[in-house]
């Protein structure tokens, strides 16, 4: 059914399907979920660099998901850009039912942030550590901007996870 501006839902999934995205998965740490805290996260293609000075970030989270609401009252997070060999990592992340993070965060190696204290995924081929300068609803999401704290980088051979026509793929 069309909105009142004219698109369905179906024209504009169809039409961003054809847009490749590079994919991420986007970490934080819960401190107040159990005893020892919950580690959190959720594969991403709306990602993107805002500002070189300062240096900004963009993240587009779904209104009321569990990251969402961890977001708006935990200020630091990370953000991992995945490798083409990390598709099943971002499949994983990207399960509606899925039963837990936890589980997931036990079969991915990944290192605790040293500013943000997020997992940032081992291989990945680059991670950034942020903290929320600016939360902005728009439609069914909340765009998240963070100001980037610390980054890492990896000297892999791997190429980038884009996701592409509703598939991950590689540019190779």
């Amino acid at each position: 059914m069309p909105h009142a501006d004219g698109v369905s839902d179906e024209e504009f999934r169809a039409a961003m399907a054809r847009l490749a995205a590079g994919v991420v998965l986007v970490t934080a740490h819960d401190p107040e979920e159990g005893v020892r805290g919950e580690d959190v996260g959720m594969t991403a293609t709306a990602f993107l660099s805002v500002s070189l000075d300062p240096p900004l970030v963009l993240v587009s989270v779904r209104e009321d998901s569990r990251m969402d609401e961890l977001l708006s009252r935990q200020n630091h997070w990370a953000v991992s850009l995945l490798t083409e060999a990390q598709h099943q990592t971002a499949g994983r992340f990207a399960m509606k039912a899925r039963l837990s993070d936890r589980l997931l965060f036990q079969e991915l190696p990944h290192t605790r942030g040293s500013v943000s204290g997020a997992p940032l995924v081992d291989g990945a081929l680059a991670a950034v550590e942020c903290r929320t300068e600016q939360r902005v609803t728009a439609g069914d999401h909340t765009l998240v901007i963070g100001r980037v704290l610390a980054t890492r980088l990896t000297h892999g051979e791997s190429g980038p996870l884009l996701y592409h026509s509703g598939r991950y793929r590689s540019l190779r």
